[in-house]
């Protein structure tokens, strides 16, 4: 992999976000010699003489490139200049300049890829998944994942994320080394910061799939409000050759309007293709064929309960088919799909029904809790629930509204807290409860939040321990905390 000054200034002015060069030389448009890059960082730690460096961020310092410079480094990036020896490639905006760049670099991975693009408040990850398991069987395991979860590049070797939508740096070196291993096709979730920090501009997807909105990741290092939130997630329908909606999305209209304006072909389920469940083995449904022109109409079965997961398995067969997947290819993916943390289902000895589920936001613990309450209607809702610190601040008052409306019983604990107290984050999730009957409790110690919600149910009942699923730490003060996992400690704690 390789990039020579002279295409970089190419692109850059071609995108209109060169500024100038600036050299001992001078402030100039014209390159100032020939040079070929052979690495691409925004780390200064991992820079050397052949490396294009880009100094981006809101926390970057002034000393980063003084360190790479150090370590022999020529050329940087960046939207204004610094006092430095190298040379600074100026331009208007440092991110979009990355992306372009980055996929120059890897030679366009993007084009050997049939790339599926998953967005939406809730769902993205399974969906993914469910995707995924079916692209299985049509590739011969030659899909490769990117979620919020975990990351395949060879179809089976997976590793913990580190974003749900990777810098584009890494993006695209990721989709490079996919492409390395053989693999055709791309699963991917795309978030909203996403496309509000420019980590897939330029990024056309072969399938975009919107599939539900509802305020979220509103705080002062994310979205400022619900619009922005909205407008960036948006912009994955106006970056895709064809776009699948959700009809039962709120604001579907706006969505709808949104690709029709930009003449992207739609594909609706729930008014194209309707989902019916059906007695199939675990969860069946068929799908149903009403004016769609693709050849889909059949039976399913999934491992995951709820109708919101089938609704999820339609988006799937629908991108899946798009990118040449049979019907067959669905069948067979969807009953063998397993998602590590999502709605997975364990019974206690006194037969209570507990749910680990990654649900961490208004729309997914309502949706989760109002399951709950429709699969056992003569038991209490027992719930353990925690909100993560310094960022997405309105799932606080969110999840007091839910519990308000669709639990019995809470436990309020520690969930990724960060550098906040999270006694305190779970005192202002309290402070959002309208509910007098709603019976609250405050256990900091999760595992022993779980032990104690556990104790308290009886058979009728169902417990659902919301917000973690297989995570295997807690982010507390800058540092990843290995944490048993809610899966894990609820296994244990039924054994004992």
């Amino acid at each position: 992999m390789s990039l020579s000054l002279e295409i970089i200034r190419n692109l850059l002015i071609k995108e209109n976000l060169l500024k100038e060069f600036i050299s001992v030389q001078g402030w100039h448009l014209d390159t100032p010699e020939e040079f070929v890059f052979k690495k691409l960082s925004y780390d200064s730690r991992q820079t050397d003489a052949e490396t294009l460096f880009f100094c981006k961020g809101l926390n970057f310092k002034e000393e980063y490139l003084t360190s790479a410079v150090s370590n022999g480094l020529a050329y940087y990036v960046a939207e204004q200049p610094y006092e430095s020896s190298a040379t600074g490639i100026i331009v208007t905006d440092i991110r979009k300049a990355m992306a372009i760049l980055a996929m120059a670099f890897y030679d366009y991975p993007q084009n050997q890829l049939q790339v599926i693009g998953y967005t939406g408040t809730k769902g993205k990850t399974t969906a993914a998944y469910f995707a995924k398991a079916i692209l299985d069987h049509t590739t011969h395991n030659k899909t490769a994942l990117l979620s919020t979860m975990n990351t395949t590049l060879d179809g089976k070797t997976y590793f913990k994320s580190q974003l749900t939508t990777p810098e584009s740096l890494d993006l695209y070196k990721m989709m490079a080394e996919a492409v390395k291993n053989g693999m055709t096709h791309l699963v991917m979730e795309v978030s909203s910061q996403a496309y509000k920090t420019q980590r897939v501009y330029g990024l056309t997807l072969d399938v975009g799939i919107f599939l539900n909105i509802s305020p979220d990741h509103i705080s002062p290092i994310e979205h400022p409000t619900f619009d922005d939130y909205f407008y960036c997630k948006r912009q994955l329908i106006l970056n895709s050759k064809t776009v699948v909606l959700n009809h039962e999305s709120d604001y579907f209209d706006l969505l709808q309007e949104t690709a029709a304006l930009a003449n992207i072909p739609t594909i609706t389920f729930e008014t194209d293709y309707e989902v019916k469940s059906v007695p199939i083995g675990h969860h069946g449904f068929r799908l149903v064929n009403h004016h769609g022109e693709l050849a889909i109409e059949a039976d399913y079965e999934i491992q995951l309960a709820g109708d919101f997961n089938q609704e999820n398995a339609a988006s799937a067969i629908i991108a899946t088919a798009l990118t040449g997947a049979s019907i067959e290819d669905a069948q067979k993916g969807l009953k063998d799909a397993r998602v590590p943390g999502r709605m997975d289902q364990l019974i206690t000895k006194n037969g209570t029904s507990v749910y680990v589920d990654y649900a961490h936001n208004y729309l997914s613990l309502k949706t989760l809790l109002e399951f709950a309450k429709k699969e056992h209607p003569a038991g209490r809702v027992i719930v353990v629930l925690g909100s993560p610190g310094n960022k997405a601040l309105s799932r606080r008052h969110d999840f007091g509204q839910v519990l308000s409306k669709a639990c019995d019983v809470v436990f309020l604990t520690a969930d990724d807290p960060a550098f906040e107290d999270p006694q305190k984050i779970a005192e202002e999730i309290n402070a959002a409860i309208t509910n007098p009957a709603l019976e609250v409790h405050y256990e900091m110690d999760r595992p022993e939040a779980i032990k104690k919600a556990l104790a308290a149910s009886t058979s009728n009942d169902s417990v659902v321990i919301a917000g973690k699923g297989v995570d295997p730490y807690q982010k507390i003060n800058g540092v990843d905390v290995p944490y048993e996992g809610d899966y894990a400690v609820v296994k244990r704690l039924i054994k004992e």
